[in-house]
């Protein structure tokens, strides 16, 4: 079986265009990355001189210790807010790029399929317990990469729930920190 020209000329340019679809979706996530970090900084900026007026505007060391007790929720609340939303990025351009990548397996696994089919009618007689050892490995190769893929997929969800524990867990931590002080 070989290729025509027109069918390896649509195929690379299908392919371009997944590569310019791909890099078009990373750079919506790094621009959201940057547009997070420059909001984050500003805040900052904002808060640290709040900060430094209330310091300068304290009157006992009690009060000092109150306003000190007073800046960790915030913190606390701000540090959570930026993880997620980093984490919701991240995510999101991940899972982007895994659906195109899984797109593009499947297609090719399907490409890769009809040319065996194809091979396999073609096959000279005699040679049916070959074809038919050949389409096994095939397929246990499909199933072990379906396997993969599905252990990958429970994997990232375990490390999503975990996340989330962790980011409550941590605002809680703030909170009760926050009020033993």
């Amino acid at each position: 079986m070989t290729l025509t020209p027109e069918q390896v000329i649509a195929a690379n340019k299908a392919n371009l265009e997944t590569l310019v679809g791909l890099t078009n979706k990373a750079f919506s996530g790094l621009e959201q990355l940057i547009e997070l970090n420059l909001a984050a900084a500003k805040s900052t900026l904002a808060d640290s001189q709040q900060q430094a007026q209330s310091v300068l505007s304290v009157k006992d060391a009690q009060e000092l210790l109150a306003l000190q007790a007073s800046l960790f929720q915030p913190l606390a609340e701000k540090a959570v807010s930026y993880n997620r939303h980093l984490y919701e990025i991240a995510t999101g351009t991940g899972s982007h790029l895994s659906s195109a990548v899984e797109e593009k397996m499947a297609e090719a696994q399907k490409a890769f399929a009809t040319m065996i089919e194809t091979a396999t009618q073609n096959a000279p007689a005699g040679s049916e317990a070959a074809v038919a050892a050949f389409k096994t490995a095939v397929s246990a190769g499909n199933n072990a990469l379906e396997s993969v893929q599905k252990a990958v997929k429970q994997a990232t969800d375990v490390a999503e729930a975990n996340y989330k524990n962790m980011a409550s867990t941590a605002l809680n931590a703030g909170k009760t920190a926050a009020k033993k002080r």
